[in-house]
């Protein structure tokens, strides 16, 4: 018999996208304003991988990652979620979005992302939210999946959460 068991805490990692930089530091701001402190900021990751976002945003998009110092739980994700969509809809002018925000986070063995856009491989997990299992750790590095997005199977960003991974193994895996 499988019995239930408290899921680990996880790390809150959020990924933004924007072609106006100065845009990431007042949104990032209001991320932490909502979910603490940040422990680190990724530099600057090029967003070429797709087009599907410029009509609405422009080009050329840039991306950098947010790590939480504060540990969520896991069952969080719908609540961030809707939270970071609140937030995304204050950075809009004529409808359009001006940054685009991604939340999710990072345990030992794998990356999640939360989306409103359900798929084969999505999970529901409330308030109109899907958690998108976007990489997998195994054989000491994390790993794409048929399903994951260009950007996040890019080697620099994989190697950034491999780094929030390695702070988490450190630091253990309690709160």
């Amino acid at each position: 018999m499988s019995l239930p068991q408290p899921p680990d805490p996880a790390k809150l990692v959020i990924g933004l996208f924007t072609r106006e930089k100065q845009r990431f530091k007042e949104a990032a701001h209001a991320l932490a304003e909502k979910f603490g402190e940040m422990e680190m900021v990724s530099p600057w990751f090029p967003f070429d991988y797709t087009s599907y976002y410029e009509a609405e945003m422009g080009g050329p998009l840039f991306r950098r990652m947010i790590v939480f110092k504060t540990r969520i739980r896991q069952a969080d994700l719908p609540d961030i979620k809707a939270i970071t969509n609140t937030i995304e809809r204050q950075y809009t002018r004529d409808n359009k979005r001006l940054v685009n925000i991604d939340p999710g986070y990072l345990l030992l063995e794998r990356f999640v992302l939360a989306t409103g856009k359900n798929y084969t491989h999505r999970i529901y997990i409330g308030k109109g939210f899907y958690a998108d299992l976007t990489l997998i750790f195994q054989n000491g590095s994390f790993q794409t999946l048929p399903w994951t997005y260009p950007d996040y199977a890019d080697p620099t960003i994989k190697n950034f959460l491999e780094k929030i991974r390695n702070r988490l193994r450190v630091d253990g895996k309690g709160t």
